[in-house]
C-alpha cells in the first residue's frame, strides 16, 4: 500500500533538479515497493540489504562514446546508432552556451564539416516515415585514421544543458562499461562501486551482463524508443531462468537493460541467448515478462521512460516516488540520485 500522504493527484509528475556532476560521496536511493511499507530513503551503499541470497541483477555493460563531434557554422553532430552498412544514425545540433540546442536545418545531401578533418554528409531522414521537419537522419561518415580513434581525438561527451561544466569521458563511464557503442551514458548502474559489486557477490546476489547500446535521447521529447543493438548471452540467460525458478527477484539496473531482456524472452517469459536490433517498447499495456525490479535513475516527466517504469511499477507508485523524491530535494539525470522499484 502506499501512504496515502505521498500519493499526489493524478497529472504531470514532479520535476527533480539535475545534478551538476559526480558528486564525492554516493548517491542516495528511494526504495519503493508494489506492497509492503511504502516508501524508504537510503544510499545506494545500502543497496544490499534490500536483496536476498540468489537474488539476479543484470547491467548494462555497454560503455559511452565521446559522441558530441564540432562542426562548422557553430554546429554539433551527435552520433546515435551506428546501423549495420556502417552508416550512422546522427543528430544536428547548434551549440550554445547552456550546451546545444535543436537544429532545424538539415536536408538530404547537405555537407557538415567535421573538426579534426572529419565530413559527414546527410543522406536521408530517419526513421522512415519521419516528422517533419526531422530530427534525426542517416549519415555517412567520412573520418581519418578510423571511427573510435578520431573520436577520442575529435569527440566530446554528449551533454545538454546540464551540467554546466564538461565532465571527462570517464565520468560517463560505470564500473561495467566495457563494450563501447553508447551514445549516451547508461546512467542507472552510475552508483555501483568495486566495493558495492564485491558485498554483493558475498552476500550471495548474482550479477549478469547484458548490452544495449543507447541512441540519443528522443525518448526525452516524449518520442517513441527507436530501435537499438543489444545481446544477451546465454550464460546471463540461463542465470535469469534459474532466478525466476527459484522464485528469486530478477532486477533490471536500468530501462536499457528491461528493454534488453524483455527483447529476449519468450513464451512464459523464459529467456534465450539473443543479439541483434530490438523494436520492444515496453509499456504498461505490454507490461513485463521477465523484471520483477528496476533500479533506475530519475527521468524528465515527458519521458518514454516513464512508460516502462510504469509498467513495472504502476502508475501510483511511479507517482508517489516523484513526489517523495522532489520533496526531499533528489536530484535527476545522468548523474543524478536513484529509484529501486521493488515487488
Amino acid at each position: 500500500m502506499i501512504p496515502a500522504a505521498v500519493a499526489p493527484p493524478r497529472g504531470r509528475l514532479a520535476s527533480l533538479e539535475p545534478a551538476e556532476g559526480p558528486p564525492a560521496a554516493g548517491r542516495r536511493l528511494l526504495v519503493a515497493r508494489r506492497s509492503g511499507p511504502g516508501l524508504e530513503h537510503t544510499t545506494m551503499e545500502r543497496l544490499g540489504a534490500y536483496l536476498e541470497p540468489g537474488d539476479v541483477v543484470v547491467v548494462n555493460t555497454s560503455a559511452t562514446l565521446p559522441a558530441a563531434v564540432p562542426a562548422s557554422g557553430g554546429l554539433l553532430l551527435h552520433l546515435s546508432t551506428e546501423l549495420d552498412d556502417g552508416r550512422w544514425v546522427v543528430e544536428v545540433r547548434r551549440q550554445c552556451r547552456a550546451g546545444s540546442r535543436r537544429h532545424h536545418g538539415g536536408r538530404v545531401g547537405r555537407r557538415l564539416d567535421l573538426a579534426g578533418g572529419g565530413v559527414a554528409v546527410l543522406e536521408e531522414a530517419y526513421p522512415q516515415p519521419a516528422s517533419v521537419p526531422s530530427r534525426l537522419w542517416v549519415a555517412t561518415l567520412e573520418v581519418p585514421g578510423g571511427l573510435r580513434a578520431y573520436l577520442a581525438a575529435a569527440g566530446r561527451p554528449i551533454r545538454y544543458g546540464c551540467p554546466e561544466r564538461s565532465w571527462p569521458l570517464s565520468a560517463y563511464q560505470s564500473v561495467f562499461s566495457w563494450h563501447p557503442g553508447s551514445a549516451e551514458m547508461p546512467s542507472a548502474a552510475g552508483g555501483f562501486t568495486p566495493a558495492l559489486v564485491t558485498e554483493l557477490v558475498a552476500r550471495g546476489v548474482v550479477v549478469v551482463p547484458v548490452t544495449l547500446h543507447t541512441g540519443v535521447s528522443s525518448q526525452e521529447r516524449g518520442e517513441r524508443p527507436y530501435p537499438e543493438r543489444f545481446a544477451v548471452p546465454a550464460a546471463t540467460a540461463e542465470a535469469v531462468n534459474a532466478g525466476r525458478r527459484r522464485c528469486a527477484t530478477v532486477v533490471a539496473v536500468g530501462t536499457t537493460v528491461t528493454r534488453a531482456l524483455e527483447s529476449a524472452a519468450g513464451a512464459g517469459g523464459v529467456v534465450a541467448a539473443a543479439r541483434g536490433w530490438t523494436d520492444v517498447v515496453v509499456t504498461p499495456e505490454r507490461g513485463v515478462q521477465v523484471v520483477d525490479a528496476l533500479l533506475t535513475g530519475w527521468h524528465d516527466p515527458e519521458a518514454s521512460h516513464l512508460q516502462l517504469l510504469e509498467a513495472v511499477g504502476g502508475p501510483d507508485l511511479v507517482r508517489a516516488s516523484y513526489a517523495a523524491a522532489h520533496a526531499a530535494g533528489y536530484r535527476g539525470h545522468e548523474f543524478g540520485d536513484f529509484h529501486l522499484v521493488l515487488p
